[in-house]
This record gives C-alpha cells, sequence and structure tokens, in this order.
C-alpha cells in the first residue's frame, strides 16, 4: 500500500466491537498507531449519531467527520475548543410511503425512525437494548409526521428468508435499503448510504481515490466497499461477513474473532 495520507472508515458492530461491546487490544494498537503516522481513521456506521460518538471516543481519535445512520448523517468536528460535533450533511425522506408498503405485507413487524435530531420514534415493542431507552415511543400513525433520515423495520418471528420474499413483495422503491443479520431492515433516503457520504468525506479532504480503506461486515457496508474498490483503494470485508458483503469488496481478512480488522489494519504502513 502507498504510504500517501489513507482515508480509513471503519464499520463498527462486527468489525470493531463483538456483540458485547468489547474492543480488541490489537484494533486499539493498530489504530493508535494509524492516527498517529496521520492517517485520517474515522467511522461510517448504521447507528445513530447519539450511539456512535462513544465509540469515538473510546478509541480515542478525533477524525475531522463521522458518518452515522449508513450515510443519513455526516458529523462534523467543532473547533478546537469546543471539542464537540455536529451536523454537517443531513439526508431526510418522508418515510409514508415505505410505511404504507411494508405495513400492508409486514403485520407483525414493528417500525421506528430516526429524525434529523438523532432522536428515535418507534411504534411497537422492539428487541432489548435497541430503542426504548433512547427513543420515544409513538402511535404508528407519528412516524410519518416529519421528514426522516432512517425507517428501521424488525419482524423478530421470521426466518430472513421470509422477510427478504415479503420485502419484494411490498414493492418498496424511491428509497434505499439493506437487510441485516436477522429481519432487520435499514431504509435511507434514495441513493445515500455509506459510499456516498464517505465521497463527500474524501472529497473534502482532498484523499486520492486509490488511498481509501474501508472495513465491515454488514449488508449496509457493500455500497462502502464496492465505492473503495472500484475507485482502486481498499475494500475489506470481514471473513464472517455474507457472501454477497464479501464479493463486493476486493480483499478479505479473518473474522472478528480472529483479529480480522487489526490484520488488515497491519498492512497499512506507518
Amino acid at each position: 500500500m502507498t504510504t500517501d495520507r489513507m482515508l480509513i472508515a471503519l464499520d463498527i458492530d462486527g468489525t470493531i466491537l463483538d456483540v458485547d461491546g468489547e474492543i480488541p487490544d490489537a484494533t486499539h494498537r493498530e489504530i493508535d498507531r494509524l492516527v498517529t503516522a496521520g492517517h485520517e481513521v474515522m467511522l461510517a456506521t448504521g447507528r445513530s449519531a447519539r450511539d456512535t460518538l462513544p465509540v469515538r471516543e473510546r478509541l480515542g481519535i478525533e477524525p475531522q467527520y463521522v458518518v452515522s445512520a449508513n450515510g443519513a448523517m455526516t458529523l462534523e468536528k467543532e473547533p478546537a475548543d469546543a471539542r464537540g460535533y455536529t451536523a454537517r450533511w443531513v439526508e431526510t425522506f418522508d418515510p409514508t410511503g415505505a410505511l404504507e408498503a411494508l405495513s400492508t405485507v409486514l403485520k407483525d413487524a414493528r417500525f421506528a425512525v430516526e429524525g434529523s435530531d438523532g432522536v428515535y420514534r418507534y411504534s411497537g415493542r422492539f428487541p432489548e437494548g435497541t430503542f426504548e431507552a433512547q427513543g420515544l415511543e409513538v402511535p404508528f400513525e407519528e412516524l410519518a409526521k416529519e421528514p426522516v433520515t432512517r425507517l428501521v423495520v424488525v419482524s423478530p418471528d421470521q426466518t430472513i428468508e421470509e422477510f427478504l420474499e415479503q420485502i419484494a413483495e411490498s414493492g418498496l422503491h424511491s428509497v434505499s435499503y439493506s437487510v441485516g443479520w436477522t429481519a432487520w431492515l435499514d431504509i435511507a433516503p434514495e441513493g445515500v448510504n455509506k459510499g456516498t457520504a464517505l465521497e463527500r468525506v474524501r472529497e473534502s479532504h482532498g484523499i486520492d481515490r486509490k488511498n481509501v480503506f474501508v472495513a465491515g461486515d454488514g449488508r449496509n457496508d457493500i455500497e462502502m466497499l464496492r465505492w473503495a474498490a472500484e475507485g482502486g483503494g481498499h475494500g475489506v470485508a470481514m471473513g464472517n461477513a455474507p457472501q454477497e458483503v464479501i464479493d463486493a469488496g476486493n480483499a478479505m481478512t479473518t473474522d472478528f474473532y480472529h483479529e480480522g480488522l487489526a490484520r488488515a489494519l497491519a498492512k497499512i504502513p506507518s
């Protein structure tokens, strides 16, 4: 790899963190090394801004930008004396059509939206540890009250195959969407994803596309991995990722529990 300054964008869950929220020591060491070397190490995640910034703090990094909500919200670092982050680019959409289409075919699904204020509003009981502690429960009809950065749909009683089939039956269009490891659907504004957000970030930094490195493990990382690979950069899929995620990138590392991210980062010169 080149020794020029690189843009290194990392997914969080399943890439940096395990299911218990732990970060491997090897990951810490490699990120510290790359930051010290002057590379721009940042986060690109499906998490809300509120859930993303604490991970940044744990890693001890202060990138200029942080991509959250699968690319619908990009935060920018405030001046040094402020030490915080504020919204720089926010993409929203009207969720009415998607809510109507999906609620027709997914009878037992739960729905949540994330507003441009970063607050979740949800209807129905979600799996423990998702939105209840940080969001507001509202009637289903109020989910479409204002434009949102993201619509989340969960159908915990279905298999992923059943879930995918019913999404196809809904005729969902005019949005971008990705399906998680389980029956979990993230819907974003049309044409918005981690890759589109990172292209803005890359242009702002003036970093060549061949000097881009991204790593991820989920279906919401597909566009990001493809964007990096097609630009001559490095789109690295974690070893335990679904095949379509692996196919989107141009490199693969070992899985999380075999220090996959640290092994991939170690290949970047200081």
